[in-house]
C-alpha cells in the first residue's frame, strides 16, 4: 500500500488562514491617531500661513490655514535682524561644543563607573543618584555661577551641562555589556585604561553615543532659561531665548536696519514672529531625517545591551 503524502500551504503561526476582521477598537484607534496627527501639525500649518502672509492684512484676521495676500516681507526682516543671526552662531556653537564635551566627560565618568575595581564605588553611586532627588535649588546654584565667574560668558552655557547622572548611568550599563575578556585581554597587551576608553570602549559603544549626543544636543538647542537667569548681554542670547523674546514682547528688528519705508508698514509682530519660528526650526527639519536612522539603531541596541 503506497502512501500518498498530501503537502499543504503552512499557515502562519497564529493565523487561520483568513484575513483579520477590523474591530470597532481597530477603526476608533485610527480615527485618534489621524486627530491627534492633524492636530500636530496644523500649528505648523498656520505658522507657515501667517509667515507668508501680508501682516497688515493678518491683523483683520481670518487666516487659518492658506495665506490671503502671499508677501515674504517678514522674511525679508527676519533675515536682516543681526541679533537672529548673533542667536544662531551661539546656539550652534553650544550645541556642537556641548554635545562632544558633554559625550566624553560622562562616558569618562561611567567607565570608571562600569569597572569593579573603582574603590568607593558603591558610595559614588548612591551620591550621583542622592543629586538625581534632590538639589540645591535656583539661588545656591546661581551663587555658584557667580564665585566661579561663569555668569553672563558663554562657558555658562557648557560648563554646567558637562554631566548628567542620567546619560552616566545609560552609558554604565552599555559599558558592563561589553565582555570582560576584551578588557583583560587589551591589559595583557600592554594597554593602560586610556588607550582601552578610547580605542577599544568608546568605538564599540557608538549606538550608545550617538543616543546619548542627541539627547544631549536637543537640550541644548532647545535652552533658554539658563540664558534668561545666568546672562545679560545680548550678544550671549541663544536661538531660542531670541524667539520667546520676539514672540512674548512681539519685539521686531530695531529701527535702522536699512528696510524701506513701505516694507515696514506691511509687516506685523506677529507675523514676523511667525517667519522668525520657521527660519528657526530649517536646520531641525535638514538634520533629523540624517541622524534618524542612526537614533532609532542606537535606541534598539541600547534597549538589548542594557
Amino acid at each position: 500500500m503506497v502512501l500518498k503524502r498530501v503537502y499543504k500551504k503552512p499557515l502562519m503561526v497564529g493565523t487561520t488562514g483568513k484575513k483579520a476582521k477590523k474591530t470597532w477598537f481597530d477603526y476608533v484607534n485610527v480615527i485618534l491617531l489621524v486627530t491627534f496627527a492633524l492636530l500636530s501639525i496644523y500649528p505648523l500649518i498656520y505658522v507657515l500661513a501667517g509667515s507668508f502672509n501680508n501682516g497688515s492684512d493678518f491683523i483683520n484676521g481670518g487666516i487659518y490655514f492658506w495665506p490671503r495676500k502671499w508677501s515674504v516681507e517678514n522674511y525679508q526682516v527676519v533675515i536682516f535682524d543681526v541679533r537672529l543671526w548673533k542667536a544662531y552662531g551661539i546656539t550652534i556653537a553650544r550645541t556642537v561644543l556641548g554635545t562632544v564635551l558633554g559625550i566624553l566627560y560622562t562616558a569618562i565618568v561611567a567607565y570608571a563607573m562600569s569597572r569593579r575595581n573603582l574603590v568607593g564605588r558603591s558610595h559614588f553611586y548612591r551620591f550621583f543618584v542622592f543629586t538625581m532627588f534632590f538639589s540645591g535649588g535656583l539661588i545656591p546654584f546661581f551663587w555658584v555661577i557667580l564665585q566661579l565667574h561663569l555668569f553672563d560668558t558663554f562657558w555658562v552655557y557648557i560648563i554646567p551641562a558637562l554631566f548628567s547622572v542620567y546619560n552616566m548611568l545609560v552609558f554604565t550599563n552599555f559599558f558592563k555589556s561589553i565582555p570582560e575578556e576584551i578588557h583583560e585581554s587589551a591589559e595583557m597587551d600592554g594597554a593602560n585604561e586610556f588607550i582601552i576608553f578610547f580605542r577599544i570602549i568608546l568605538p564599540l559603544s557608538m549606538p550608545v553615543v550617538s543616543t546619548v549626543g542627541l539627547w544631549i544636543a536637543v537640550g541644548h538647542w532647545n535652552s533658554f532659561f539658563d540664558t534668561m537667569i545666568y546672562t545679560a548681554n545680548e550678544n550671549l542670547w541663544t536661538l531660542q531665548y531670541y524667539l520667546m523674546k520676539v514672540i512674548k514682547e512681539s519685539s521686531m528688528p530695531p529701527a535702522g536696519i536699512g528696510l524701506p519705508p513701505e516694507l515696514m508698514n506691511n509687516i506685523a509682530p506677529e507675523t514676523v514672529s511667525f517667519a522668525a519660528i520657521v527660519v528657526s526650526v530649517i536646520p531641525i527639519f535638514i538634520l533629523y531625517p540624517l541622524i534618524f536612522k542612526s537614533l532609532t539603531k542606537g535606541v534598539v541596541v541600547g534597549s538589548l545591551k542594557g
